[in-house]
């Protein structure tokens, strides 16, 4: 792939990757224009690069002098493969929120069986029914790992709404 990304570089470099380009304001009659042509950079000027050149004779020079003409330079293949780098992550991130959304609940349920996850009738009230998937995952893999801590971070999160609100809704205490 890359092969042919630089195969079709070195084809292209000469038509896309320099050029001149003209801007050339309304001049009597004659609506203004942007031209652009590709020629090397001793040759970027209004009268390479003009064609066709929209007034006769004498004219030419009174036009030319108000046109502002630039040599432009680019690197089409830096440009294929910063994009083509881009997609590539774009793709990664796609592919990993697919695997927590849908993968990894169910790796979750199979590895932990559905009896751990379900809770009896009395602590239905009490917690998440996946509450406690973090300590199982702790004892059965001590692997010390951003998943794992992020996983933490969600349980403490979600006992202290828990608690807030058995304080609302079992107690009637608002916290102020």
């Amino acid at each position: 792939m890359l092969s042919l990304l630089c195969d079709s570089q070195a084809f292209d470099s000469n038509s896309e990757d320099i050029r001149c380009k003209c801007i050339c304001p309304p001049y009597r009659d004659i609506e203004g224009q942007i031209y652009k042509q590709n020629v090397s950079l001793k040759d970027c000027n209004c009268l390479h690069v003009v064609e066709p050149m929209p007034v006769d004779g004498k004219d030419v020079e009174a036009y030319c002098l108000r046109c502002e003409c630039k040599y432009e330079e680019r690197s089409s293949g830096t440009i294929k493969v910063t994009i083509i780098m881009y997609l590539s992550i774009l793709g990664l991130l796609l592919l990993y929120m697919v695997y927590l959304t849908l993968l990894e609940p169910m790796l979750k349920r199979r590895l932990f069986g559905h009896s751990q996850l379900i809770q009896s009738d009395d602590d239905v009230g009490d917690q998440q029914p996946f509450a406690n998937a973090h300590n199982v995952l702790s004892r059965s893999h001590s692997r010390p790992n951003m998943l794992n801590k992020v996983e933490h971070a969600q349980q403490r999160w979600r006992r202290q709404v828990q608690e807030q609100r058995k304080s609302v809704f079992d107690r009637h205490v608002v916290l102020s």
